[in-house]
C-alpha cells in the first residue's frame, strides 16, 4: 500500500474482475420477511447496478454530481454505490435514523442531485426534510408511501438496458462524502478519494482474511450503519475488494439473532453497547458467579462457553472487533473466556477507519493495537494521536480553512485524541482533547478513562462523567436493559444504590484526588438515538446530555448520598 501508486487497481477496476471471475457466486443475501431471503450473485448484483448507472446518466447529470442514500442496510445500498461510481458520480450516504432537519442539512450542504429512498423506520417524519421537487428514487424495500410516490428500482432496472464496458475513475475522484456523526455541532463531509476508499478497503481484506485464514469462508452479517465509514470500510468495501466475503444483511431489531444465525459468521463487527448488551443478556439468564464457576471447569468450560456463543449466535466466530467506542479490558476478558477472539480496533471518518487494529500476540486489553499496513503515527507534544497513510481523506467539503486546520504541515492528520504508545507500536487512546473539562479545583478531568471504569459494571450499559465548573466531578449512568423496567422498585433500589455506592468507592481509589467522583446519578430514561444523547454511531452525545440535565445538577450537589436518582 503504497502512497499514490499509480499500478495499483483501484476498488471498481476490482469489481469488474470479480464480475467476470466469480458471476455465479453468492455475494449478498437479503432478508425479504416471514423468514424469506434473496440470494444476489456477482453477476445479478452488477446487471442491477449497471442498469442503475445508465439510468443515472441519462438524466445528464455532470460528472462528479452528488447522489444521496437514505436508507437502512440492504443489498440496494451496495448496488447504489456501484451504480452511482459507474454513472461518474459521488455517493452521499444518510444515517437512517437522522432527523429532517439534518438531512435537509445533509442534501442542501452536499448540493445532492438525487435521493435513493429506501429500508427506513421513520421515513414519514423524515419526508419533510427532503426539498421539494428533489428527484427521489425507491429501493424495493422502502416504505410503502415511498415506493407509491417515487419511481421505484424494480420498474427503472426492468426497462433500461445495462451499463456497457468497465467505466473507470481516476484515483483523485471522489467516491463519497461522508458527513460526520456530529456529535458536536453541525455534520462535516469527510472527502474521501477512489485512492483513500481503495487503500483502506485493501488494507481491511487483506487483514481480514489473515485472522480468519485462507481456506476459511468468509461471512460477515451488515448491521452496523452503512452511511459510517466503519461498516463502509470493513464490510461493504472491504467485500467489494476482496471478492470471496459473502455478505448477509439483518432484517430488523427483533430478527438480530435469527439474522446471526443465519449468516453464522465468521467475521463479526460490532461496537461496545452491542458487546455489553449480549453479556447481560447472558447473564440475566445465568448469574456471574454460576457461569464463571462453570467456565473455570476443565472439560465442562468449553462446552458451556461454546453453547453460550450458539446462543449469540456468534459460535462459528473467529475474529470479533470492535469499534467506535473504547472496551472495557474486563469486556474483552469476559468474551475470551467464552471462547469468542474480540479484538479492539480504532479509527475515524476521516481515515476511512483505517488505522489500528489488535489481532494475535498485540491485543493487550485496554490498547486498540499497532498500525495497520502503511499507516504512519506519531503523538504531537501535547499527547495527540497524529495518522498519515493512503486512506487518510482529502479534507472537508467546502471548508478549506477547517481542512488546512486538521493537517499538520507534512500531512498528518490531527485526531484530537489523546494516546500512549509503547515501543512495538501498540496505541493507548486516553481520551479526546475537547472532551476535556476543568472542576472547580482548577484541573483537567479526562472522563473516558473513568468511564470505562463504570461500564465494567453489569448493571451499567453507559455512562457520562461530567463536572465543567462544579466543585468536583460526577457521572451519569444509564443502567443495563433487564433492570430498566424495574428500577422504580425500592427493593431494586436498594440494591443498585448498595452495588454502585460500592463501586463508587473502587473507582475512586483508582483515579486521581481531583478526578474523583462524588456521586454517581442514575439517569430517568436510557439514552438513545432517538431521542438526540446518542449518535448514529451510539457514542454519547455529551453536549445534549449535559444541557438536558444542567437544571438539576445543583440540586444533585446538594443531596446526600453517593448514588442519585434522576
Amino acid at each position: 500500500m503504497t502512497d499514490k501508486d499509480p499500478n495499483r487497481k483501484l476498488i471498481l477496476d476490482l469489481v469488474y474482475e470479480h464480475e467476470i471471475q466469480r458471476a455465479h457466486q453468492v455475494y449478498l443475501t437479503q432478508p425479504i420477511g416471514g423468514g424469506q431471503v434473496i440470494d444476489y450473485t456477482w453477476a445479478q448484483v452488477m446487471d442491477q447496478a449497471r442498469r442503475m448507472a445508465a439510468h443515472l446518466q441519462s438524466r445528464g447529470l455532470p460528472r462528479g454530481s452528488r447522489v444521496a442514500i437514505l436508507s437502512k442496510n440492504c443489498a440496494h445500498f451496495f448496488m447504489t454505490d456501484l451504480a452511482i461510481w459507474m454513472a461518474g458520480y459521488t455517493t452521499v450516504a444518510i444515517f437512517p435514523a437522522e432527523t429532517a432537519e439534518t438531512i435537509r442539512y445533509v442534501l442542501e450542504h452536499s448540493e445532492a442531485s438525487l435521493l435513493f429512498v429506501g429500508k427506513l423506520d421513520t421515513w414519514e417524519h423524515q419526508k419533510p426534510g427532503v426539498p421539494q421537487g428533489m428527484p427521489c428514487i425507491a429501493y424495493p424495500l422502502a416504505p410503502e408511501s415511498a415506493l407509491k410516490e417515487y419511481e421505484t428500482w424494480d420498474a427503472i432496472a426492468a426497462r433500461t438496458q445495462p451499463l456497457s464496458g468497465k467505466p473507470a475513475r481516476s484515483g483523485d475522484e471522489l467516491a463519497m462524502l461522508i458527513y460526520t456523526s456530529g456529535s458536536t455541532g453541525t455534520p462535516k463531509g469527510v472527502m474521501q478519494s477512489f485512492d483513500a476508499v481503495t487503500a483502506a478497503a485493501t488494507g481491511f481484506a487483506t487483514f481480514t482474511r489473515k485472522q480468519i485464514g485462507a481456506g476459511t469462508e468468509g461471512r460477515v452479517l451488515s448491521y452496523l450503519p452503512l452511511a459510517h465509514t466503519f461498516e463502509r470500510s470493513c464490510v461493504e468495501m472491504s467485500s467489494m475488494v476482496s471478492g470471496d466475503l459473502h455478505v448477509f444483511f439483518a432484517e430488523a431489531l427483533e430478527t438480530f439473532v435469527q439474522d446471526l444465525q443465519r449468516a453464522r459468521p465468521t467475521l463479526f463487527i460490532s461496537v461496545p453497547r452491542l458487546y455489553t448488551k449480549f453479556q447481560q443478556g447472558v447473564l440475566a439468564k445465568m448469574p456471574a458467579k454460576k457461569l464463571d464457576r462453570l467456565l473455570s471447569l476443565p472439560i465442562i468450560g468449553g462446552i458451556v462457553g461454546k453453547k453460550v456463543r450458539k446462543g449469540l449466535g456468534l459460535d462459528h466466530v473467529i475474529y470479533a472487533a470492535s469499534g467506535s467506542a473504547p472496551l472495557t479490558p474486563e469486556l474483552i476478558r469476559w468474551y475470551r473466556r467464552i471462547g469468542l477472539r474480540l479484538y479492539e480496533g480504532y479509527g475515524m471518518t476521516e481515515d476511512n477507519s483505517y488505522s489500528h487494529a489488535s489481532w494475535g500476540e498485540f491485543s493487550e486489553p485496554g490498547y486498540v493495537g499497532p498500525p495497520m499496513v502503511g499507516v504512519q503515527v506519531r503523538l504531537s507534544e501535547d499527547g495527540e494521536v497524529l495518522i498519515k497513510s493512503p486512506a487518510t481523506c482529502s479534507g472537508y467539503f467546502k471548508q478549506p480553512e477547517l481542512t488546512k486546520e486538521s493537517f499538520t504541515e507534512d500531512g498528518f492528520f490531527r485526531t484530537g485524541d489523546l494516546g500512549e504508545r509503547k515501543p512495538n507500536g501498540m496505541l493507548k487512546i486516553t481520551g479526546r482533547a475537547k472532551e476535556l473539562f476543568k472542576t472547580a479545583k482548577g484541573k483537567y478531568v479526562a472522563p473516558a478513562p473513568i468511564e470505562n471504569l463504570l461500564n465494567a459494571h453489569p448493571m451499567i450499559e453507559m455512562s457520562m462523567v461530567s463536572g465543567v465548573g462544579q466543585p468536583s466531578a460526577y457521572a451519569i449512568v444509564v443502567l443495563a436493559e433487564n433492570l430498566r423496567p424495574r428500577q422504580n422498585d425500592p427493593a431494586l433500589r436498594a440494591e443498585v444504590e448498595s452495588s454502585l455506592g460500592a463501586l463508587l468507592k473502587t473507582v475512586n481509589a483508582e483515579v486521581a484526588d481531583y478526578e474523583q467522583l462524588r456521586m454517581v446519578v442514575v439517569a430517568h430514561e436510557a439514552w438513545s438515538i432517538e431521542n438526540g444523547m446518542l449518535t448514529p454511531t451510539m457514542k454519547i452525545r455529551r453536549a445534549r446530555i449535559e444541557k438536558a440535565v444542567g437544571g438539576q445538577v445543583e440540586r444533585w450537589f446538594g443531596a446526600r448520598g453517593a448514588v442519585i436518582w434522576a
